[in-house]
């Protein structure tokens, strides 16, 4: 389906995409071709005071510079994405779901713009709380901590949340949504958010305000790099103390966002943060073309970033689209590809209601439905490979010529 608003990829304001500028009175051969322009002369920006969203970001900041120039980028590289086949993931770290991101999530999935997601445990932990009447409230952050912890509460910054009221009777709620899940066999995270997603629907009082009920309604994959590092993992210690033995198998989560991945025509992506969800969705094409020798894939079409990570540091959270070309993660060093430094407590609402204002509704991917289907086309191409059985039989390793066991 085409975006009211899908710009072509050779336009001049699509980033890489550089246009020589000539001035008035000016030639190239005066000028000579070191002398570049992406976009018209900067002007004073011109406010009426009552712009929409939008419009501020395509005649304010569009036609600034600096990090609001690459918020502009964003947006429309965003745009363009939906309107495009692309196969849309979202990563998500850092504390969002505590400042109220889950409605935006929500807005974004029911309007057919998020596919999958892959993020921390601790967001989707959090966002459980407003399903099921359990507060979060705004705080401060100059406070005396000792005293918090003396009241039983717990900060995120400027977030203050209660132990007894909140944290454990959220636990309790996991317990007890769970307690008809089928924890003996082999299932990844999508498999297990899935079903407490459908859990909170049929139980909770407030489905409609968690992330993880309205991806379970829309048939939206949710991963979990690190299913351990949260307390939704803590409370799984539970069954697997008491009797139940708890298959929750992260090769699986490699599996089956790989081959969402594969499948999908073109593959794009809006990393909220930085943190392991970054690497996690990044690592599919190297999980393809360099571990199962694919080569249907060579790097993804789409890149944005949402962060206040440097790249100097060395930290995968700050590295750059540039550097995941020279591993074969994206498949253009400087095209389709924005970075915004900025929080993303600021940018990500303006980016989702870009694309809100700027794009129709697209029909639901509803990829939940088809990971089955997906993960058997990739062993089917993975066995049929000569070049990686020849690479395996090097290692001592067979192919087995058929293998519908996930676990």
């Amino acid at each position: 389906m085409k975006g009211a608003h899908q710009r072509d990829r050779s336009s001049s304001d699509c980033p890489g995409k550089p246009r020589p500028h000539v001035g008035p009175g000016d030639t190239a051969a005066r000028r000579g071709p070191a002398v570049q322009a992406e976009g018209p002369q900067i002007e004073p920006l011109e406010l009426r005071g009552h712009e929409h969203v939008a419009d501020l970001i395509d005649h304010c900041y569009g036609r600034s510079g600096f990090n609001g120039r690459r918020l502009a980028e964003a947006c429309r590289l965003y745009s363009r994405m939906v309107g495009e086949d692309t196969t849309i993931a979202v990563t998500l770290s850092g504390a969002m779901t505590p400042i109220g991101m889950s409605g935006v999530l929500n807005s974004l999935i029911r309007a057919g713009f998020v596919d999958f997601i892959i993020a921390t445990g601790a967001n989707l932990y959090h966002d459980l709380h407003r399903a099921i009447d359990a507060p979060m409230y705004q705080g401060s952050f100059a406070v005396d901590d000792n005293e918090l912890a003396e009241a039983g509460i717990a900060r995120i910054y400027d977030v203050f949340i209660g132990e007894r009221e909140t944290l454990m009777e959220t636990d309790n709620w996991i317990l007890k949504l769970l307690r008809d899940f089928d924890f003996d066999k082999p299932f990844s995270t999508a498999t297990l958010h899935h079903a407490l997603g459908r859990a909170v629907r049929e139980h909770a009082p407030h489905p409609e305000k968690s992330l993880v009920a309205t991806a379970a309604e829309y048939d939206v994959p949710i991963y979990t790099s690190s299913p351990g590092d949260s307390s939704i993992g803590m409370n799984l210690i539970m069954p697997q103390l008491f009797g139940r033995t708890v298959q929750l198998n992260p090769m699986l989560d490699v599996i089956e966002t790989a081959a969402l991945v594969r499948a999908a025509t073109r593959n794009g992506v809006v990393e909220v943060g930085g943190g392991s969800p970054k690497n996690f969705y990044l690592q599919t094409q190297p999980t393809l073309h360099q571990i199962l020798m694919d080569p249907s894939k060579g790097g993804h079409d789409y890149f944005i970033q949402l962060t206040t990570d440097a790249p100097h540091w060395g930290g995968l959270s700050g590295a750059t689209p540039q550097e995941a070309r020279s591993w074969g993660k994206i498949k253009d060093a400087t095209i389709n590809n924005v970075v915004v430094y900025s929080c993303a407590s600021l940018t990500f609402p303006l980016l989702a209601q870009y694309v809100l204002t700027r794009n129709k509704p697209r029909k639901p991917m509803r990829l939940f439905q088809s990971l089955e289907a997906c993960v058997e086309a990739l062993r089917a191409a993975a066995q049929a490979n000569k070049e990686l059985r020849q690479n395996l039989e090097k290692c001592g390793i067979a192919l087995k010529s058929s293998g519908r066991d996930r676990s």
